[in-house]
């Protein structure tokens, strides 16, 4: 019978698509998933990996026993839900990928709480802002803003993204506060160069998303001096007094709340997105991948 700990490096190996790759996700050195993707090698008497100085790819034998090991770590976890049912007892290890401002405001908390609830869960917790490939980089799970498209993965929705219209009481006292959106045009804006529909289905950077209170939706092109690829950075800039930001409300609700900021254009409604949490789709899904979403959809609401 193959050691289950080959098993997962094979798979591990053939999902991230280098032995480097797979070492970083299991935290063992290049040199071990050779060791014992050779050692599932010897023991069948099959080659399931070629490998080159370039290049490495499943053999056609390996491409089967990538499905039956798969299938074999599924079976393994489903009698492990079945033998310990309860979520207080959650354990294991689940790698999350999340939005860096959400997950620095609204996750974090999240895993702290989960950290402390469960001491057997180890949870990895990388923020960016680029969608990752959950099956390529070996992710069990991903929160993900904005509209989804059409995939084989699971998602499920767990919150929404308000965004918000504020700058610095300094910039406002120079340039007046603006009473339309289209006031907009007569000041300074701040723009955000990551915020463009076809990447985070967020904010364009210059035409920045309004709706009336009869529910009528338009756009108001703006324009400034400074972009910027960090939501931190935007703040910061606005603290500054260098304009306007149009931005999500985690990220400057503190700011507003002490003053530091000032909400603008507030009886206008802004952009509203979808937050969902997102994992590849497979017959069985670990009961800790679901105690987990539940535990972010609490946090969310808060």
């Amino acid at each position: 019978m193959p050691d289950l700990l080959n098993l997962q490096t094979l798979i591990a190996a053939a999902t991230s698509g280098s032995f480097a790759g797979a070492a970083k996700r299991l935290g063992i050195s290049p040199a071990m998933v050779g060791r014992r993707i050779q050692a599932l090698e010897q023991e069948y008497g099959v080659k399931l990996i070629e490998r080159t100085t370039r290049t490495q790819r499943l053999t056609e034998v390996g491409s089967r026993f990538l499905v039956k090991a798969n299938r074999i770590i599924d079976e393994l976890e489903e009698l492990n839900e079945i033998a310990c049912p309860d979520a207080e007892a959650m354990s294991g290890r689940l790698r999350l990928s999340a939005p860096t401002t959400l997950g620095i405001k609204r996750l974090a908390p999240v895993m702290a709480e989960l950290a402390e609830r469960h001491p057997a869960l180890s949870v990895e917790l990388n923020l960016s802002d680029r969608n990752v490939d959950l099956v390529a980089e070996g992710y069990d799970l991903a929160i993900r803003i904005g509209e989804l498209k059409p995939s084989s993965l699971i998602a499920r929705r767990v919150g929404s993204y308000h965004f918000v219209c504020c700058a610095s009481p300094a910039y406002l006292d120079r340039f007046s506060v603006p009473e339309n959106p289209e006031d907009l045009r007569l000041g300074r804006c701040i723009l955000n160069l990551n915020l463009v529909p076809r990447d985070l289905n967020l904010v364009p950077r210059d035409e920045w998303p309004f709706e009336t209170e009869a529910g009528e939706s338009f756009t108001v092109g703006v324009r400034g001096n400074i972009e910027i690829d960090n939501g931190e950075a935007l703040r910061t800039a606005a603290l500054a007094g260098a304009g306007v930001i149009y931005v999500p409300v985690d990220l400057v609700a503190e700011d507003i709340a002490d003053g530091r900021l000032v909400e603008v254009l507030a009886g206008w409604r802004k952009l509203v997105l979808p937050i969902h949490a997102i994992h590849p789709s497979r017959r069985f899904v670990p009961g800790r991948i679901g105690a987990i979403i539940d535990a972010i959809a609490r946090g969310l609401r808060d």
